[in-house]
């Protein structure tokens, strides 16, 4: 919500009163705000990437290399739930609450897998400034308890600053048969494999039905390739 003064006039009559919408307004995103595309690659060892000296060609990511910056000092946990976890929101593992993997959460300060309301997530400061945001395949940073239709969503990536969410909230999943999550519900795989059914194929898809022209605003979209690593590359 706007911080903008009232500025309008109050009176008995609405005939001698003046609205002002300003205060009430949400946030826009400034002019020519650039969209935001984040691709999450989890558990591989980047040093095999052509990009980084390996033996794997990865034309697409070259391409990205060599077209803008590369970082040096990028450190992970080892682990995909705690290092998701300082990626969405630049704090450690520990203050996250999420040193370990979701399904080991533990009743100790920096391990119970719930993210403490003080830290943040990109997709969240992002969507208070005006941006949409949409979160794309693994999830993997809800609380094992949590994952139940009946169960809290506050952990979930539509409680977390993302406005919609296509994915599976577990650790993994079966890339013919996943588990799949549609914002805040647990949903039936669009078709079978016996018609060319595999979850890469279809992040794909959603990725192309939530462009954010659909919006009209500037997006972040922040995508996990499934445990396939097919949607870039």
């Amino acid at each position: 919500m706007s911080t903008n003064k009232f500025t309008g006039v109050i009176n008995l009559d609405i005939r001698d009163s003046k609205p002002d919408w300003a205060p009430f307004m949400l946030p826009k995103a400034p002019k020519d705000a650039p969209n935001v595309l984040v691709v999450l690659y989890d558990d591989t060892g980047l040093a095999a990437w052509s990009p980084f000296g390996g033996g794997i060609e990865m034309p697409t990511l070259q391409k990205l290399a060599d077209n803008g910056l590369m970082y040096s000092q990028w450190h992970t946990t080892a682990l995909c739930s705690p290092t998701r976890s300082t990626f969405l929101t630049g704090r450690n593992h520990h203050l996250n609450g999420c040193s370990c993997i979701t399904e080991a959460a533990q009743g100790f300060p920096g391990w119970s897998g719930r993210l403490p309301a003080e830290c943040a997530t990109i997709g969240q400061v992002l969507q208070d400034n005006g941006w949409s945001t949409y979160w794309l395949g693994k999830n993997h940073n809800v609380p094992e308890q949590d994952v139940s239709s009946g169960a809290s969503r506050s952990e979930w990536p539509v409680s977390k600053g993302f406005d919609r969410y296509y994915g599976f909230i577990g650790g993994e999943t079966n890339q013919w048969y996943p588990d799949l999550v549609e914002d805040n519900k647990f949903i039936d795989q669009p078709y079978g494999p016996d018609e060319g059914y595999h979850l890469s194929k279809d992040l794909v898809d959603q990725a192309a039905d939530l462009d954010v022209g659909v919006f009209g605003e500037p997006g972040i979209d922040f995508g996990h390739p499934a445990e396939q690593l097919l949607l870039v590359g």
